[in-house]
Formats: C-alpha cells, sequence, structure tokens
C-alpha cells in the first residue's frame, strides 16, 4: 500500500501568465505557495487483475482504457500501471470549484503515488512536468503550469514559465518563523459558490491578445513581490494582491459576480489591505491579507462565510506510507 499526500496552492501574484498563449510570447511569472490542506491517494494491491477506483463514484473495471477518471486512467498509463490495484482519493476540502489547484494537485498526487507502486522515487521535476502533458498536452484542459508545480515543488517560489515551455524554479526559502508571520496575515473564506474553471479560463485564454498588456502586469508584479519578501516587508503582499486582483478581475467575464464584489467589500472595509478570488475566479475561496492586530473585527465582519484555516507548507508531494505486504505479481 503507498499513500501520497500534496498540498492545495494559493497564488498570489501573476496567476494567467503561466499559461501557453502568454509565455510563447513572453516569459511568465508568479509566486505561489503550498498550503497544509492536501489531497491523499491511496493504492493498494489487489489478489486480482481488476481495478478498483473510489472516489465520489465507484469504479470496477479490467483494463486502464476503461477508466472513466481521466486523470487516474492517464496517470496510470504514464506509469506503466495495467491491473490488479485499487485507488482512493480523499480531499480535505470538495476537489472541485476551489480555486486552490485541486485538479493539478490530484495529478501529482496521483503521478507520485502510482511511481511509488512501481518502486520508482521520481523528482519533483518530472512529477510537475508529466502532470502538466497529462492535463494541458493529453486531456486539453485551458490551464496554465503553476498549480502542477507548486503541487511537486511545496514551500513558497517563484515560478518563470519560459518561451521554450521550461519552466525555472527558484524557491524563496522562508524560514519557519517567517513562514509564520506571513501565514498568519493571511485568511481564505468561502465564497459559497463552486464553479467550474475551464469555462473561465477558456475564455480567458482566447482573450489574451487583447489582454497581453494586463498579463505583463501581472507578470511584473513578481518580481517586486519578491523583493518584498527578501526584506521582510509582508504587508506589501496585501497591497500587490489588491492590485493583482483589479487586474484580474477584468481579464474575462464571471471571474467576478455580484456576490464576490460584495464580500470583496465587506473585507477591504474591515481590515483587508488586499483581497484577492484564489484560482480562476468566480467563485471558491477569497483571500484576506490582515494584519493580526485587526483580525478579531475582520471575522465578526465575515461571519456569514465560512473559513478554512490554513498554515503555509514547506512540503510537496510526499509519501506518508509505503508498505508491500506480499509480492504475489512481482
Amino acid at each position: 500500500m503507498i499513500i501520497s499526500q500534496t498540498p492545495l496552492r494559493i497564488s498570489f501574484v501573476g496567476g494567467g501568465t503561466d499559461m501557453n498563449s502568454y509565455y510563447q510570447r513572453l516569459p511568465g511569472m508568479v509566486i505561489s505557495t503550498a498550503i497544509d490542506k492536501y489531497l491523499f491517494v491511496i493504492v493498494n494491491e489487489r489478489f486480482d487483475d481488476k481495478i478498483y477506483i473510489n472516489y465520489m463514484e465507484k469504479e470496477i473495471v479490467n483494463e486502464v482504457d476503461e477508466i472513466k477518471h481521466e486523470l487516474v486512467r492517464e496517470a496510470m498509463k504514464k506509469a506503466g500501471i495495467k491491473k490488479g490495484v485499487e485507488v482512493t482519493m480523499i480531499a480535505d476540502i470538495p476537489s472541485t470549484g476551489s480555486g486552490l489547484g485541486s485538479s493539478s494537485t490530484l495529478t501529482v498526487g496521483l503521478l507520485n503515488a502510482f511511481y511509488h507502486y512501481q518502486g520508482q522515487q521520481v523528482t519533483a521535476e518530472k512529477l510537475a512536468e508529466e502532470a502538466c502533458e497529462i492535463e494541458i498536452d493529453i486531456l486539453k484542459k485551458p490551464i496554465g503550469k503553476q498549480d502542477q508545480y507548486i503541487a511537486a515543488y511545496g514551500g513558497l517560489n517563484k515560478f518563470i514559465f519560459n518561451l521554450d515551455g521550461t519552466v525555472t524554479t527558484k524557491s524563496l526559502n522562508l524560514s519557519r518563523d517567517n513562514r509564520i508571520r506571513l501565514g498568519s496575515n493571511l485568511l481564505l473564506h468561502f465564497t459559497n459558490i463552486t464553479r467550474k474553471a475551464d469555462v473561465i479560463l477558456s475564455e480567458q485564454k482566447n482573450n489574451t491578445n487583447d489582454n497581453f498588456e494586463s498579463l505583463k502586469s501581472l507578470a511584473e508584479l513578481v518580481p517586486i513581490l519578491e523583493n518584498e519578501f527578501l526584506s521582510e516587508n509582508w504587508d506589501a503582499l496585501g497591497l500587490m494582491l489588491k492590485q493583482n486582483w483589479e487586474i484580474k478581475k477584468n481579464l474575462a467575464s464571471g471571474i467576478t459576480i455580484p456576490e464576490i464584489d460584495e464580500m470583496v467589500k465587506v473585507a477591504l472595509n474591515n481590515g483587508s489591505i488586499g483581497v484577492k478570488i484564489a484560482g480562476a475566479g468566480g467563485g471558491g475561496f477569497l483571500l484576506s491579507y490582515v494584519p493580526r492586530k485587526d483580525q478579531d473585527y475582520f471575522r465578526i465582519a465575515m461571519q456569514k462565510y465560512v473559513e478554512l484555516p490554513f498554515m503555509l507548507d514547506p512540503f510537496g508531494s510526499r509519501i506518508i506510507f509505503n508498505m508491500r505486504r506480499y509480492n504475489s505479481k512481482v
């Protein structure tokens, strides 16, 4: 039995420039962090040759190509698993519509678990690259690359998406104390809205030419925030979240809606320095930067929305249990 634990993420600035419609013209850049909310993948050897898949549905099939869950199917193909396994997926939060990168997190976690099941330990770079291949190249999802990379690497990172499709990863290397200082000023509240990101992201991708200067402005926030972090000026993040959101919400229709506008207004009027919707927009979670001295007042104002407590996580996808009970098929 193998169990992988893979973190969800929040993106600070630069989101949208990790899509190939942008970085094929200019390098894209984002700063994002893993958080301590996870997707778990359990892979267990079966005594027969059937394949069992457990999630919101239950699948029992004889061949990999028969699997309906496309991420499981393609990850099994990548790792070379053909039969005789049971795969179970468990999430700390709803696995769709959260805006916290759950789809790509799951893809990375599946690959990590499947490779270890095959007796292979692969790098974070390989996990991220192959997750991108599955989602973007094989399944043709209209998404970028940042979610796969932060899920694989963990921590707080700057990612540069180069014109040739390669990705440069730079860890910002926060100490434990600074990770706590930064994370303690960040709050997540659920908008009470879930949505499919594909529609918004497809429109955003199609609008790249019209929005190119706006996307360039998002990328330009990244080195500025990096320097602020290096100077331990954590409050600068609040102001830059606000700048990022003001630009982002105009990239496609549906990124913001009246309910989100009202939530943002409440947050900014009650102690938040800056906010943004996590992920593609249209629902999911609102990320707010609120200095600790203002958080009691802020939470009272936001009490109609469910808070998701979290901390920043220094780790990427990892195997937390690895035991082979028998070797009947080896």
